[in-house]
């Protein structure tokens, strides 16, 4: 039997000392484990970093064989996510986040879901019975399931519980599909996803998760609520046009 293809994208903003840490844990864990099984690579996906950002990642992609960067200079998570997705071949297109939030040992099953088992999309969520969460603020698991209560209201028919856990990965129709059509460019890009893939009839996998906050995270509550509630709103009432070939 061939060999999958993994792409896993790494969003990166000012993270020159973080992203080392990161790719050395991620290139030996995909190595020793999946090595007979993937054929991965690792893409650190820059957006608009003005420290030493990109000649860390320019260092990293010489080190490693099977790691590159891309770069935009505009700043964007979710812009830096569908570049680098779009720009991919992979079978399967993952994203973390840079502080590795969640461990591991859930990416093996994350992949196997759109490789095996046929789902279109699969999510980490730190909100099923069998999940392990440590070190989240009372400040921001409240506005955590506040959140996902608000789109459970304003789409019924949703079939996930966290939408905004940084551990997913799409199919290669999803990506051909649905991904030219979300148009958020930061934090919402994750929700607005979930919301257009199961409009085109895509499938929607939640894998448990052991996640350990980081005291350092770059998430601005009030701001990215902000931003979440209108493009929640922006779904809503002006729905794209999503189809599955």
């Amino acid at each position: 039997m061939s060999k999958i293809s993994v792409d896993i994208i790494i969003p990166v903003l000012n993270e020159e000392h973080s992203l080392p840490r990161c790719i050395a844990t991620l290139d030996e864990h995909l190595t020793s484990s999946f090595a007979n099984d993937w054929n991965w690579n690792i893409t650190i996906a820059d957006n608009g970093s003005q420290d030493a950002t990109p000649e860390v990642g320019r260092q990293l992609s010489s080190q490693y064989p099977n790691v590159r960067l891309t770069r935009l200079e505009q700043r964007g998570r979710g812009r830096a996510l569908k570049k680098a997705w779009l720009e991919s071949s992979a079978d399967v297109r993952c994203f973390m986040d840079v502080d590795l939030s969640t461990r591991l040992e859930s990416l093996g099953p994350l992949v196997e879901a759109i490789a095996k088992e046929g789902y279109g999309v699969a999510i980490g969520s730190r909100l099923l019975p069998q999940s392990r969460v440590e070190g989240r603020t009372l400040k921001r698991e409240i506005v955590s399931r506040a959140y996902n209560a608000l789109i459970r209201l304003m789409f019924p028919r949703k079939t996930f519980r966290d939408a905004q856990c940084g551990f997913k990965a799409v199919s290669r129709e999803v990506a051909d599909n649905v991904v030219p059509h979300v148009e958020n460019p930061g934090w919402f890009f994750d929700t607005e996803l979930l919301l257009l893939s199961l409009r085109a009839g895509y499938r929607i996998k939640e894998i448990p998760v052991h996640w350990i906050d980081d005291p350092d995270t770059r998430v601005r509550i009030v701001s990215t609520a902000s931003e979440d509630i209108k493009g929640l709103l922006r779904v809503r009432f002006s729905p794209a046009d999503v189809k599955r070939n």
